[in-house]
């Protein structure tokens, strides 16, 4: 096991840390959201808050450079599919229209932004604009650059 791999390996695994706690911090606010708004919660949200709360974990238990960290590679494979799963499952809310999605106006950016409190002064998608755009799409990058990241883990596991 070499010097190289092993702050490779730290290296990628706090950055497995940081990219799951921004996404469990983004879904769990929006959580909390529609909560207060007594709506019904969206089974890929909750999926991404078991996902990222399970990476986090991981990243905590295995961040140190410690031999049985090198042999975490079959639950760092296991992460890195869920990860991907969970990127799919976003992408595919909203497709290639992200912020201009019918999803994206009626749910997330129509919950996120309070419309729901004043339902009678929206005429439309055009009021709810954008709201909570750029933290839907900060969830779609840091779950497509944690299972990045995380296949790199397995990749530096198995070399090491």
């Amino acid at each position: 096991m070499g010097a190289a791999s092993r702050i490779a390996l730290v290296a990628l695994r706090i950055w497995q840390l940081i990219c799951s706690i921004i996404v469990v911090g983004i879904l769990a606010r929006f959580l909390r959201v529609l909560s207060e708004a007594g709506a019904t919660r969206d089974g890929r949200v909750v999926y991404g808050i078991i996902v990222a709360s399970i990476s986090i974990v991981f990243a905590i238990v295995f961040i140190a450079p410690f031999l049985y960290s090198f042999l975490s590679f079959p639950m760092d494979f296991a992460l890195f599919v869920m990860w991907l799963v969970l990127f799919c499952l976003l992408i595919t809310r909203t497709g290639t229209k992200t912020c201009s999605s019918p999803w994206f106006w009626n749910y997330w950016g129509y919950y996120w932004g309070g419309w729901w409190r004043n339902p009678f002064f929206i005429d439309g998608p055009g009021d709810i604009a954008y709201s909570g755009c750029g933290h839907w799409r900060t969830v779609l990058a840091f779950s497509f650059m944690a299972s990045s990241f995380i296949g790199s883990l397995r990749r530096v596991s198995l070399v090491g």
